[in-house]
């Protein structure tokens, strides 16, 4: 096998470097970059939990992930890099809130994108606003992942607590505040909130109203070229290599996973395959028409990214692992490879809810044509399809304002870990999917936005790919009636249920 050239020494490295940073669903990563955008050295990874509860809870302690941050750091910014690193890059998953006192200190937990205790409240916004109207100006439809319900929910439920928050920080801000004594929300990540005119890109007044709050309860709004810097030397006493490096403003992981993997124009689909997944594309300056069951984020002035988020990717998988007794792997991943079959059952996996392209927060996993006959390997498959065809209902949508996207480049754990679903995605998606075979494509990401400012002027090496996914015209075929039967389904089942808390 050939040797990548794409992962590096330092003694290789290209000035200036990059220390890019990702706080994931389950870990804390961050690495090294060279101007190339090649990964220098080894990585260092802290892992982390949410923590989850029956009724929808999915926080995370935002003190820890700054000392996960802090570890990070002081594991890659080596004294003897002291000039060489020119920029800090951070990614966070999306979205994110917490609530901060006039010092700075949180007041309440880190609310992932995960939690679902909004759900009530998203079912009274749909009452008071036109949702499509909400939808095109800001990019994302109303539903629990975003800050409108959430904020709605909190005030609600706490409301002396809410009347204490001073502001409102991503969770990219608040490791900003505490690093660097100020603060400042990227683009990417304020479009993220469900708060953020996608067009201008400022604060919709509409949508901070119906939240009870104004913009002096958020940060200011910054584009990806637009660094921050310390407020005091602290930071260059503890890490003497970071002097008069450039912090940038903290993009969500979405955008680091696109351009990581280089699903960098409209002609390629970006596919992510992690905890939680994503079909993207990026499209220069705001969309016309955003179509309904997907969403538009502003990514700085002259560009946005169109897609659709899958709650559970490698969560299904992980769940259908545990839960099913399957036979010993070289059996499973035959099974996988094989033509699909009728026997297989349909499978919904919206294990935490769904997002694009319903929208339906409250939804759950649901399971068809199960008999006693059905043996574990084929529920398991049954899974994996779901997974793909829930892709598919993002691609479908995608492609009506992409219609030049023609390849996918698919990146992300279950894409290492279990390799067939590429080949199921492109039977279902009808397109050949090419794997993007590096490790950690966010991280990577991160620092190549970085790099468009610090080095705009030198080509980056292209990430190593693995074999191409073509699709078998005749599973195709069959994959498009299990999507009509997915959605008669979806709609029988999903679309007309009313959340238990509405």
């Amino acid at each position: 096998m050939a040797r990548s050239i794409f992962q590096i020494e330092l003694a290789k490295a290209v000035d200036p470097l990059v220390l890019a940073v990702d706080i994931g669903s389950t870990a804390s990563r961050g690495s090294l970059h060279d101007a190339h955008g090649r990964p220098v050295g080894q990585r260092v990874k802290v892992p982390h939990a949410f923590s989850t509860a029956g009724d929808g809870t999915s926080t995370i302690d935002p003190d820890q992930v700054l000392a996960e941050v802090i570890e990070i750091i002081d594991g890659l910014a080596a004294k003897e890099l002291k000039g060489r690193i020119g920029g800090v890059a951070l990614d966070t998953f999306a979205s994110s809130v917490i609530g901060v006192d006039r010092k700075g200190l949180a007041l309440t937990p880190c609310y992932t994108y995960a939690d679902t205790r909004s759900a009530q409240q998203v079912a009274e916004l749909r009452r008071v606003v036109d949702e499509d109207a909400v939808h095109d100006r800001i990019g994302v439809r109303l539903h629990a992942s975003y800050l409108p319900a959430r904020l709605r929910w909190l005030s609600a439920t706490d409301p002396l607590l809410f009347d204490r928050v001073d502001r409102w920080l991503s969770l990219g801000e608040y490791l900003h505040l505490h690093l660097l004594g100020r603060t400042a929300v990227g683009t990417s990540t304020a479009s993220w909130s469900g708060l953020l005119d996608r067009r201008t890109g400022k604060w919709d007044a509409e949508m901070l109203t119906l939240c009870g709050i104004s913009t002096s309860h958020l940060s200011s709004v910054r584009d990806p070229d637009r660094p921050l810097s310390a407020t005091d030397n602290r930071l260059d006493q503890r890490w003497p290599a970071l002097r008069g490096a450039k912090w940038f403003p903290a993009i969500s992981d979405g955008l680091g996973a696109s351009v990581g993997a280089g699903a960098t124009d409209s002609r390629t689909i970006g596919a992510s395959a992690a905890t939680t997944g994503a079909l993207r594309v990026m499209v220069s300056g705001p969309v016309d028409q955003v179509p309904s069951g997907l969403w538009c984020y502003r990514v700085d002035r002259n560009r946005s990214l169109l897609g659709g988020a899958v709650n559970d990717v490698g969560r299904a998988v992980t769940w259908a692992t545990n839960t099913l007794a399957l036979p010993d792997e070289p059996l499973v991943s035959r099974a996988l490879l094989a033509d699909p079959t009728e026997d297989t059952p349909l499978v919904l996996p919206f294990f935490t809810g769904e997002r694009s392209t319903g929208w339906a927060a409250h939804a759950t996993a649901l399971m068809s044509g199960v008999r006693i006959s059905t043996e574990p390997m084929q529920l398991y498959r049954g899974v994996l399809e779901g997974v793909g065809l829930t892709y598919r209902r993002i691609g479908d949508q995608l492609v009506t304002r992409a219609p030049g996207a023609v390849r996918i480049l698919a990146q992300g754990r279950v894409t290492q870990d279990r390799p067939e679903i590429l080949q199921i995605l492109a039977d279902v998606m009808g397109r050949p999917v090419a794997p993007v075979t590096i490790k950690r494509a966010t991280l990577h990401g991160s620092a190549l936005l970085a790099l468009e400012t610090l080095a705009p002027n030198l080509d980056r090496t292209p990430p190593d790919m693995g074999t191409v996914f073509e699709p078998h015209p005749r599973r195709t075929a069959y994959y498009t009636e299990r999507m009509g039967r997915f959605n008669e389904l979806y709609d029988k089942v999903i679309a007309d249920s009313t959340p238990a808390t509405s």
